[in-house]
């Protein structure tokens, strides 16, 4: 009887480690199913565009400075993709602008373009508190915005963001003679609205425009603090949607110099900044602009873009102290690979899978659209290319956050027999930037980048 009961105790066992097995079998089954991947991280400091520390430069109708491809390309040899460029209209307070100074603009977008770099663009008839009137009429600055339109469609490619300006010393809203210095009631918020109004309707929808504080965005549109932007209307390419931040007294005081009126503001660009572009400047050391705060506030407020020039005492802390390598490195996205799995085997007219998991250790997300391509390249010829497009946007993939790629693409037939090498490519959407590789995002990984194409290579294999 004894031995009859051990007997039964061993087949219940047996039964229940064979249950086990197969509860476990999709899992691998899956395994038998991919080749899998792990990727290296890269602790390098990368070039990419759309963030990142910025160069300044300031271009004004009292003088003829212009921007050559060869200074642009120098930027970009100093580690920087971006160049905040000012243009002051000084002469223009009471006229249309000059032909020849819309020329040099003209000039200095195409050395943009030429160089590999993209501009946070600024508007301004004043560069010191003495040079007064500080800015123009209303319909002088409307005037303005309208003849430039042209040039901020046409050249919106290598325009990372828009700074408001046009309005006060250096154009940021605050000395101002003709725009109200005392703000008070709606009314008196309407002629910044107007300008608001007229960039939003100059400017493509797919740039954003960045106000120099909460408050503008706020009183110039009605706006409750609990009227902030969410995943269900970010990038809708709506009014609010495109209404930035800039920040050009960053860390200087404890509200950053007047930028901030009280908690409720920086919640409200807390908010805000998850989903549209945040940059700008230090002003002055204080007891706030120390590495742990400064690094604190940029993952708090999703920095992107910040000055590499201004202002010193500040960025010399940060390099003294330890924390300038990894503000370098996070400032808007740091977009790397984890994970990838690829189907074992691949046949010629039969479905390729690919699983990847891409993580950003940024401190924003990408805020402009990109493009997102999966590109086969003959091992034997690498002017053959397969292109697949992949309906992902990178603009989701939030600070902080792992996401994941899953693309299912049926290997042409013409593809059988022969090897081919397999990239992820994250390229600008503007025709005129494609296929330019300073203007693809590099992702932080080793032995991945290929510099002549702009081009992630993920994995090689042979077609059957």
């Amino acid at each position: 009887m004894k031995m009859k009961f051990f007997n039964l105790v061993l087949v219940f066992f047996f039964l229940l480690l064979l249950f086990s097995c197969k509860s476990n079998s999709p899992l691998n089954e899956e395994d038998n199913q991919y080749v899998k991947l792990n990727y290296e991280v890269s602790d390098s400091i990368i070039i990419n565009p759309e963030r990142g520390f910025y160069s300044h430069y300031q271009f004004s109708s009292t003088n003829s400075n212009v921007l050559t491809s060869s200074i642009v390309k120098s930027v970009r040899a100093k580690g920087n993709s971006l160049l905040l460029t000012i243009y002051y209209l000084k002469d223009f307070k009471d006229k249309p602008i000059s032909n020849d100074f819309l020329s040099r603009l003209e000039t200095n977008m195409k050395a943009l373009r030429d160089g590999g770099c993209k501009c946070v663009l600024r508007f301004a008839y004043s560069s010191n508190e003495s040079e007064k009137p500080w800015d123009a009429p209303q319909d002088i600055v409307l005037n303005h915005i309208q003849q430039l339109t042209p040039y901020l469609i046409e050249y919106s490619d290598v325009i990372y963001v828009m700074e408001a300006g046009f309005v006060g010393v250096w154009g940021e809203w605050y000395y101002t003679t003709y725009f109200n210095m005392t703000l008070t009631t709606p009314d008196d918020y309407a002629p910044r609205r107007a300008v608001l109004d007229a960039l939003l309707q100059a400017l493509p929808k797919d740039r954003m425009i960045c106000v120099r504080t909460p408050k503008y965005k706020l009183k110039c549109f009605n706006l409750d603090y609990s009227d902030t932007i969410t995943l269900a209307t970010a990038f809708n390419q709506s009014d609010l949607s495109r209404i930035a931040c800039h920040n050009d007294c960053f860390l200087a005081s404890s509200n950053d110099v007047g930028t901030f009126s009280n908690s409720q503001e920086r919640a409200f660009w807390e908010a805000e900044t998850k989903y549209v572009v945040m940059g700008g400047e230090t002003c002055g050391l204080s007891s706030y602009s120390g590495c742990d705060n400064a690094v604190l506030q940029m993952e708090k407020y999703h920095w992107s873009y910040l000055n590499s020039d201004y202002h010193p005492s500040v960025l010399n802390g940060w390099k003294t102290n330890g924390c300038m390598d990894e503000i370098t490195k996070r400032l808007g996205y740091r977009l790397l690979l984890t994970e990838g799995k690829f189907s074992k085997n691949p046949e010629a007219g039969k479905d390729f899978e690919v699983k990847l998991k891409i993580k950003n250790t940024g401190f924003a997300a990408p805020m402009n659209p990109r493009n997102v391509e999966l590109i086969f390249v003959s091992k034997s010829d690498s002017s053959q290319k397969i292109i697949c497009q992949i309906n992902v946007d990178p603009r989701f993939w939030f600070a902080g956050g792992q996401y994941e790629i899953n693309i299912k693409y049926p290997l042409p037939l013409e593809m059988k027999g022969n090897e081919y090498n397999v990239y992820l490519n994250l390229p600008d959407p503007k025709p005129t930037l494609a296929n330019r590789p300073e203007f693809s995002i590099h992702l932080a990984n080793n032995n991945v980048w290929d510099n002549s194409t702009g081009y992630n290579k993920i994995y090689s294999l042979k077609v059957n």
